[in-house]
């Protein structure tokens, strides 16, 4: 594994255990599959006050959040940190080499934040799960 590729992860997981850490006892985060809809129901709370929040704290929120994300899609299914440059962001990808089924999760937390249960979490993550197991060599996909 590349420096790059465990910076990254060392990042991400530092990033989720924050997370983590800061709502332990309100929210069952525990980086399983089900543990999304508990991620869904803090960033709902969390919208409630993201218009009184200054925008640093709010992109460090959406940091730990996404990563979360990315660490629970990295601990179930294996896969690679990127950066994305279009939207100066890291990307997960997973399946390589037989097949890439990639999502930017930062992108993702944000639009939740934003518009609310129309970007809901789990169903996002189901997408991503249901390509993961459907994919065939050769595919390429990213879920938004």
């Amino acid at each position: 594994m590349s420096e790059a590729q465990l910076n990254f992860i060392e990042a991400a997981s530092e990033n989720s255990e924050r997370l983590v850490s800061a709502f332990v006892g309100k929210y069952e985060l525990n980086y399983s599959e089900e543990s999304l809809s508990e991620l869904d129901s803090l960033l709902e709370d969390f919208s409630d006050f993201a218009d009184q929040d200054d925008e640093e704290m709010k992109s460090d929120f959406i940091a730990q959040a996404g990563s979360y994300i990315f660490e629970v899609a990295r601990r179930i299914y294996g896969g690679k940190y990127y950066w994305y440059d279009p939207l100066d962001q890291p990307i997960f990808v997973t399946g390589q080499p037989n097949f890439e089924i990639s999502f930017l999760a930062f992108e993702k937390i944000k639009g939740r934040i934003e518009n609310g249960a129309e970007d809901n979490i789990p169903y996002f993550f189901k997408g991503y799960t249901e390509r993961i197991k459907n994919a065939k060599p050769g595919d390429k996909a990213m879920i938004v």
